[in-house]
């Protein structure tokens, strides 16, 4: 054989295998995703195991290796040592889901179901060990929990399923787990009706989230902000682990979802009606704002980040009115921002109207002005006058701020009067 050079005693050059890493980069991936979907289930062997969640598979067909990224599930992180060389503590029973995923595949023939490609270049995908889902074994283990996009999937029931099993357990992930109770924006018992001839006042903490005209706006309570924060976080966190495919979301009037918005933050977000296949209005229900977005751009909403109601509240300032000249309702607006936003306020609803609530705001600085008496004596409102008992004294005050400025030709009442009976002389009513 070494005479004749044959075999490992030949002279020319082994024909080595060559492995494609489809994983190398995003581009790559994304060139592969349809034809790995396409062929269903495809057979390789698990080479390393990064996490609970993560490994590499080789796949002899193709003579290639994938990143695969266990769909449907959320792993805690296992222990590592980064390349500075300090060890980063893994995260409570991360060290427990690795084992479990070590033991159950590595070095071992598995199927891939390929679903989606992240924007890393890693492939997401269900992994089958003697037919078992690794995802489902894993939940079953109470050492991963189901992440919103299993929702879509055809395992959804199965893994909800085992995952409210283990819940009921409390055990390992779940040991210190509560039922979700949902948390509502308390409202004022002023809300509701009153005919005692005292107005009432039960002022709560507010901050103006969002400001439609001078006497429309949206509030959110700062007793739940610590909650809002903490939901704002968690679903930015999953998105940016788990980025949402485009187009894999149909959104449907009235369903709530995920949101990008144009700070580049992901915002809860109600679908108020669709203009067209490609088109939906959205309202952001934590701050009160709309946007028109193309459909394929929004994602699901996590299953867990749905029992926190809708921070933003819709209000109307009380016993006021805009002036409807267009010069003077931008002076109106200008005005009303500058004294309501970024500033906590304290505010009592003082009266409801066919599902609207009005309400009055007081300044909480050191120095407390109502906002409304504020803007009456700079003459960019106009009273509203209520028949109401109760809110007699109130109208009164803001009377007399009108009248002060009406007297001093403030703004819109530097003409005179431009009331109904006499805006039409001076060409304010159209």
């Amino acid at each position: 054989a070494v005479k004749s050079g044959k075999g490992v005693h030949s002279k020319k050059d082994s024909s080595a295998m060559r492995v494609s890493d489809l994983s190398q980069d995003a581009t790559k991936a994304k060139q592969f995703l349809s034809s790995l979907q396409r062929v269903g289930r495809v057979q390789g062997v698990v080479e390393f195991v990064a996490s609970g969640s993560r490994m590499r598979v080789f796949l002899p067909k193709d003579t290639s290796m994938i990143t695969v990224l266990l769909a449907g599930v959320s792993c805690p992180r296992a222990s590592q040592v980064m390349r500075s060389g300090q060890s980063q503590a893994a995260e409570p029973y991360g060290d427990e889901a690795l084992e479990l995923t070590r033991d159950a595949c590595l070095q071992r023939e598995v199927g891939v179901e390929v679903e989606s490609v992240d924007r890393a270049g890693n492939y997401v995908g269900w992994v089958f060990v003697d037919d078992k889902n690794l995802s489902l074994e894993l939940v079953k283990a109470s050492v991963a929990s189901v992440h919103f996009s299993a929702e879509r999937s055809r395992y959804s029931s199965l893994l909800r399923t085992a995952e409210d099993a283990c819940k009921q357990g409390r055990d390992k992930i779940w040991a210190n787990y509560e039922e979700p109770k949902e948390v509502e924006v308390q409202e004022s018992a002023a809300a509701a009706v009153d005919d005692s001839p005292d107005r009432k006042c039960h002022y709560q903490q507010v901050v103006v989230s969002h400001v439609e005209s001078p006497t429309h706006f949206w509030v959110q309570s700062v007793d739940t902000g610590a909650k809002l924060e903490q939901l704002m976080d968690q679903l930015n966190s999953e998105l940016s682990s788990h980025p949402p495919l485009t187009g894999s979301f149909t959104p449907k009037r009235g369903e709530k979802c995920a949101a990008q918005y144009t700070d580049g933050m992901w915002y809860r977000a109600l679908v108020e009606k669709s203009v067209s296949g490609n088109e939906v209005h959205l309202l952001y229900i934590d701050f009160g704002n709309r946007e028109k977005q193309a459909a394929k751009t929004l994602a699901p909403l996590p299953s867990s980040l749905t029992a926190l109601s809708a921070q933003a509240q819709e209000h109307r300032l009380a016993c006021a009115r805009a002036p409807s000249d267009e010069e003077w309702l931008d002076e109106s607006l200008s005005l009303f921002q500058t004294l309501v936003q970024e500033k906590e306020l304290k505010m009592n609803v003082e009266y409801r109207i066919q599902g609207q609530t009005y309400v009055s705001l007081v300044d909480s600085s050191s120095q407390p002005e109502d906002v409304c008496r504020h803007m009456l004596e700079e003459g960019v409102l106009i009273v509203e006058k209520r028949r109401d008992r109760r809110l007699q004294t109130l109208v009164a005050e803001y009377q007399q701020a009108e009248e002060k400025a009406r007297k001093e030709r403030v703004a819109m009442w530097r003409y005179g009067d431009v009331t109904a009976d006499e805006a039409a002389e001076f060409g304010y009513k159209k």
